[in-house]
């Protein structure tokens, strides 16, 4: 019996498809594939579908958590890629959270929100 996973994909709501793909694209993102319902996201090793479906207390409540190796540069590039004035999305400052990670919250036109961040290094043990 195999019971290796190899990929595991959330399915992310679009209010407006087109503006989401357009906008995950802004930030750094590749649409390699997509059909009048749905998109193949990807950043390198990591992906999710855009889906064109809506439900505004779904989309409300929907949090999706990427781990990159720099929160502060994927910070810049949504402020470089006015997310907030161009796609109506939010962004938090970046901070050090108590669970050790350096984070930011990002909300896309969706109302989906992302929190992207980074490890902070252990503290060594006094």
């Amino acid at each position: 019996m195999n019971l290796t996973a190899v990929e595991l994909k959330a399915f992310v709501p679009a209010r407006d498809f087109e503006r989401s793909k357009a906008f995950y694209q802004a930030l750094g993102f590749e649409v390699p594939w997509s059909s009048e319902d749905l998109a193949y996201v990807r950043h390198g090793p990591v992906a999710f579908l855009l889906q064109r479906f809506y439900v505004p207390e779904h989309a409300g409540n929907f949090v999706m958590h990427l781990l990159v190796e720099n929160a502060d540069d994927w910070h810049a590039q949504a402020l470089a890629a006015d997310a907030a004035g161009g796609f109506g999305a939010r962004i938090d400052a970046p901070q050090d959270r108590p669970w050790g990670i350096r984070d930011f919250t990002l909300t896309d036109p969706s109302g989906v929100l992302w929190r992207i961040g980074h490890n902070l290094p252990v503290a060594a043990e006094r």
